[in-house]
């Protein structure tokens, strides 16, 4: 017998038809991205979730339930899902860390108003109208103010007057209250009524933050391709690159791309990004954009993710990124700074005319190789995309096609049926498989690989073989240059 049946037993005597199925050639092509997505972020106690619990999030208000309405993983919910509707996505908190403080700013009011109108204030990128009366006085705008803020309630903060003076406190210890925005007017045609100032001191004085290593030995070994951290500073990116380098690593092989976002000038987003160096983590510069980091973060996330999972090589450049509101003119980075900032790890947006806000490219924190020499092998986010999925669809298809073979050297005499696999059968499936890999997009030069494939039974260990698999990955389409060459 040279067929190699997986459950019939070879000489039974009972007589009747033995059957069996064979999934091994059942599903043909490349497999699908499953794009999984965690959030991690903290909670508050009026939430339903304990700290380091993982939640399935389907719609915005569950994660209102779970971790508290205003809270930061409520707020990173809604905005992921105002872009993708569709992922799978779960969400992790953190607890507020005990001996943190809380960020607070001001808004000092000066009048009497002389003529009724509207204050157009915006806190964490949120419209929050204010109407004042005519005559109305300083003392009175502030309570209208502090009243406003605490009229939404998924704003993260809440908001006190004393006589003419509203304090603003973030809900959250630590230091992402110190990125709420707060501004007013930011909107062409919008101002102050007659007879109102507004002086702002930005929030500021947020300490302490927990701890997002206390998430590692909760997650695993589970597969969550996207990573979506609220809250990030060199500290988190270190401890970010650790796991993540692990999880990237050939013993685990887990896919997994962590997205940030933060805000401040080019010269402080520069000097932060340059300090990094992590394949697997990417952060918008949000500069002086009003939307809080924690909720650009989501919609980064949520862009690139999505998009990535439908192809990997496809560069996201010019992709919306929704809900995130632009810079005044004024604030926008020059192309020079953003220059500045691609070239320190840092990856960019731009504006439209009418506020859309689209990302220009997306970069990983990736600078230096392991001698600390400058390395462009990781730069663009696409390419981080496109070697994972190559490596998950070759794991796929050596698990599918050799579930269960036996190992044999090229030229060995087996009958035909017989679960055995030899270099040569590997090289040709291999071989098959960036037929496919090209035919999708994702790999080109295929005479190359075919020449600089190498597949061989190992020397010492005979129940292994070993594999050169060298693709050369698709690139992007991000300049074109020309000359004109013109005539009179």
């Amino acid at each position: 017998m040279t067929i190699s049946f997986n459950t019939i037993p070879m000489n039974p005597r009972v007589p009747g038809q033995m059957i069996e199925f064979d999934s091994s050639r059942a599903v043909s092509g490349l497999p699908s991205i499953d794009n999984r997505v965690l959030l991690v972020g903290q909670r508050l106690a009026a939430g339903g979730a304990a700290a380091l619990e993982f939640k399935a999030i389907t719609e915005a208000a569950d994660a209102i339930a779970a971790f508290g309405r205003g809270s930061m993983l409520a707020r990173m919910a809604a905005a992921f899902r105002k872009i993708d509707g569709n992922s799978r996505l779960y969400a992790i908190a953190l607890d507020d860390n005990a001996g943190g403080a809380a960020a607070t700013g001001t808004i000092t009011v000066t009048g009497p108003a002389t003529a009724a109108g509207t204050i157009a204030l915006m806190v964490a990128g949120v419209a929050v109208p204010v109407g004042v009366v005519n005559a109305a006085a300083a003392a009175t705008v502030a309570a209208a103010i502090a009243a406003a803020i605490n009229a939404k309630p998924d704003l993260p903060v809440t908001a006190a007057a004393a006589a003419a003076v509203v304090t603003v406190t973030s809900r959250h210890k630590g230091t992402c209250g110190n990125a709420i925005d707060i501004r007013h007017s930011h909107n062409d045609g919008e101002a102050l009524p007659a007879g109102i100032g507004l002086a702002i001191v930005a929030m500021a004085g947020g300490a302490t933050d927990p701890d997002i290593d206390t998430i590692w030995p909760v997650i695993g070994d589970n597969a969550y391709r996207t990573l979506i951290v609220g809250n990030v500073d060199a500290t988190v990116v270190g401890k970010l690159k650790i796991e993540l380098d692990d999880r990237w690593g050939a013993i685990r092989m887990l896919e997994t791309v962590a997205y940030g976002a933060k805000a401040g000038t080019q010269g402080t987003l520069s000097a932060f990004g340059a300090a990094q160096n992590a394949v697997l983590c990417s952060v918008l510069g949000t500069g002086k954009s009003p939307t809080w980091a924690p909720d650009a973060a989501a919609m980064y996330g949520a862009v690139c993710g999505y998009y990535t999972a439908i192809d990997p090589a496809r560069p996201v450049q010019t992709l919306t990124l929704t809900g995130m509101v632009a810079p005044k003119d004024a604030d926008k980075f020059t192309r020079t700074q953003r220059e500045a900032l691609l070239q320190d790890g840092i990856s960019t947006f731009t504006a439209d005319d009418d506020g859309t806000c689209r990302i220009e490219r997306a970069i990983t924190m990736y600078q230096t190789n392991a001698q600390g020499i400058d390395d462009t092998a990781y730069l663009n986010l696409e390419t981080v995309t496109t070697v994972s999925y190559l490596r998950a669809s070759l794991r796929s298809r050596i698990a599918s096609k050799f579930p269960r073979h036996k190992l044999a050297d090229d030229g060995t005499n087996y009958g035909a049926g017989q679960a055995i696999v030899t270099p040569k059968v590997l090289r040709n499936e291999l071989i098959a498989l960036a037929r496919e890999w090209e035919d999708a997009g994702l790999v080109e030069n295929l005479d190359q690989f075919v020449a600089d494939l190498i597949v061989e039974r190992d020397a010492t260990d005979k129940d292994r073989a070993n594999a050169l698999v060298p693709p050369d990955i698709i690139n992007q389409f991000r300049q074109f240059a020309a000359a004109i060459q013109f005539r009179l």
